[in-house]
């Protein structure tokens, strides 16, 4: 996330340098400038110290900071030990209000403020008139004695005068949006910044310049080029690229801190600490120590090296259940059971009359116009708010009402309903405790049905699998589904599914187990692609859950000994939860080789302890598959 940086700039000798300059200088001086920068809905100053104070009217965009508020105040705090009120002496010192909103201005967006303000003092003291006017001009930037006014005034004074639209066409001419976009090159002056810098960046380099150094000249534009190509950019992996010339600002006591004894001199920092040094203006040295430093901070993924065209091959979209049954059957089933119930809560919403009402005249006209026996529309209508209200409110009562075992029919409807998109946004959009949540209802029933072996507990747990598969077909549903706390909740029911007596329920519940993982690998997969990198501390709250899918994966492969699809979907599963994992070397490495996971997988190839098959699995592309995973993965 960014936020817009603006540059506050005001005129102090309120219009008069504009229109006298010229006869009394014989130079164009459009202004005394005092300027501020507002970020985080604070304008922020140099006068008395350093001051806050709330916007007054801006002037100009200066661009975009991806730094946090937390981050810009600790930068604040150690500012003040060096922009203290007593500094501010004069216009030409290197601790004015300009110096100060350019220092605040590089560390937000890597830039500085136009040159045209930052060199005003100097330029207009070199004239005749502005050594006359110097105690003046002083006075204005000077911190006022005990008891007296600030000369500087202040932005909510200044802030009730006309902007300048001359002024703010300038500056905007200086720095067009666009590059600012990503501040490449930090502008450093000060330790503080330098500090901070470093802080924010867990790789960096520095480039200690100066203007009078022709070497810096010619290699300023190979270190520009490499902030663009290297540089952090959109949550890509990066390093920082901060620029001191030690000629401007506290340049040189940084020089001295860092034992600067040449320019152009390159330092190369991970974590805060120096790694490596390059002195000179050699490019191709330059290239190799940044490569370096990004090997360093960012690894690759070890099987982002390693060719895996099966796994690679495989879709990552959501394995659904799309079978569509005669919907006035399910209805019929659903009734008989409603009216088969010999007792009805006290407590319910709704009587028998009403629930069936809602499923006939309300459900029942939804599912036929959204599955039809025959010519499919085009354009397939969705559920309204109204149509998913009245059928969330009788699911509930029917819920509370009603026995597992007579509850699979409402499952299966809302099944078909689950690839509707609008459900599943809708869906997305209710609270984890909502009692309106179709998935909240069903889940807990299904837990509790897991040690009832009848066969209406089974049909039930079955139901729910399937409409489970078909609730990952929204991509917007599917992340709220793996949350935590539906995410367990979700896990309790598959993990034992896994291991049913019935290969009807196994088979989804490895559909389910496929399509969760998808979800995870499709996110590291698009991570490596646009260059963000799988870091080590990401996932970190999916760790250990990781830890039990894998292990409950690998336990139901080595009990499965028949039913190749299942193993399919098994297999495909455990590739996509252990490829790329971050917690691949630390935690799911060593479990791998603790389950013995790749004899486990070897045993599907050949009738024996795995296989009760002659030949083993016989379909080439699982036979591909499952080698695959168990050579490249478990090794």
């Amino acid at each position: 996330m960014s936020f817009p940086v603006k540059l506050y700039v005001y005129d102090l000798s309120n219009g008069m340098a504009r229109q006298l300059s010229r006869q009394l200088t014989g130079r164009q001086i459009d202004g005394i400038w005092h300027t501020s920068v507002v970020v985080f809905g604070r304008e922020i100053f140099y006068g008395q110290g350093i001051n806050t104070t709330a916007p007054g009217r801006s002037h100009a965009n200066i661009g975009e900071t991806a730094l946090d508020e937390e981050t810009f105040d600790e930068y604040l705090h150690e500012m003040k030990q060096h922009y203290t009120a007593d500094k501010i002496t004069d216009a030409d010192t290197e601790f004015n209000c300009n110096s100060f909103t350019d220092d605040c201005v590089g560390f937000l967006t890597g830039q500085s403020i136009p040159a045209f303000i930052k060199d005003l003092p100097t330029d207009f003291l070199s004239t005749p008139f502005g050594a006359a006017l110097r105690p003046t001009i002083d006075a204005m930037y000077r911190r006022p004695s005990p008891g007296a006014a600030p000369s500087i005034p202040s932005p909510s004074t200044a802030a009730r005068a006309s902007p300048n639209p001359q002024l703010a066409a300038r500056v905007h001419r200086w720095c067009p949006n666009d590059r600012f976009a990503d501040g490449p090159i930090h502008i450093i002056t000060n330790p503080t910044s330098f500090n901070s810098f470093l802080k924010s960046h867990r790789a960096a380099v520095a480039f200690f310049t100066s203007e009078t150094c022709p070497p810096c000249k010619m290699i300023e534009p190979v270190f520009e080029r490499l902030s663009e190509e290297k540089g952090l950019h959109e949550g890509k992996n990066g390093a920082g690229f901060a620029k001191i010339d030690i000629d401007v600002g506290m340049g040189r006591n940084l020089a001295s801190e860092w034992g600067i004894r040449a320019t152009p001199t390159f330092i190369f920092f991970l974590d805060g600490k120096k790694l490596d040094e390059l002195k000179g203006a050699n490019q191709n040295e330059l290239r190799n120590l940044v490569d370096l430093l990004l090997f360093q901070a960012y690894p690759p993924h070890p099987h982002t090296s390693i060719p895996m065209p099966a796994i690679q091959a495989l879709s990552m979209n959501p394995i659904i259940f799309s079978q569509v049954p005669a919907i006035e059957t399910v209805l019929a089933k659903l009734s008989s059971f409603i009216d088969d119930q010999p007792s009805w809560p006290e407590a319910a919403t709704q009587t028998k009359a009403e629930v069936k009402a809602v499923i006939s005249t309300t459900v029942l006209p939804y599912l036929r116009s959204r599955f039809p026996a025959s010519n499919s529309p085009k354009v397939l209508p969705s559920a309204t708010p109204a149509i998913l209200t009245a059928w969330t409110q009788a699911t509930s009562v029917m819920a509370s009402a009603l026995p597992v075992e007579s509850l699979f029919p409402l499952v299966d409807m809302w099944r078909l309903a689950f690839l509707d998109p609008a459900v599943g946004a809708w869906a997305a959009s209710l609270t984890p405790s909502s009692a309106s949540d179709p998935v909240g209802v069903f889940l807990p029933k299904a837990i509790s049905s897991q040690d009832t072996p009848t066969k209406g507990a089974r049909n039930y747990i079955l139901t729910v699998l399937r409409l489970l598969c078909n609730a990952f077909s929204s991509p917007v549903l599917a992340r709220k589904l793996l949350r935590e706390d539906m995410r367990q909740k979700i896990t309790s029911v598959l993990v034992p599914s896994l291991l049913h007596t019935d290969p009807v329920v196994r088979t989804a519940a490895a559909s389910l187990a496929f399509d969760v993982a998808a979800v995870i690998q499709k996110d590291r997969v698009e991570s490596v692609r646009t260059g963000k990198g799988i870091r080590p501390g990401s996932e970190e709250d999916l760790a250990d859950w990781q830890v039990e899918m894998v292990s409950a994966l690998l336990e139901a492969l080595d009990r499965e000994k028949e039913n190749e699809e299942v193993v399919h979907r098994l297999t495909a599963a455990l590739a996509f939860y252990v490829r790329l994992s971050p917690h691949y070397e630390t935690q799911i490495k060593p479990l791998l080789e603790v389950l013995q996971s790749r004899d486990v997988l070897k045993g599907k190839l050949a009738k024996g302890d795995g296989w009760n098959v002659d030949g083993g699995i016989g379909k080439k592309d699982i036979r591909k598959l499952v080698e695959e995973v168990a050579m490249k993965l478990c090794a």
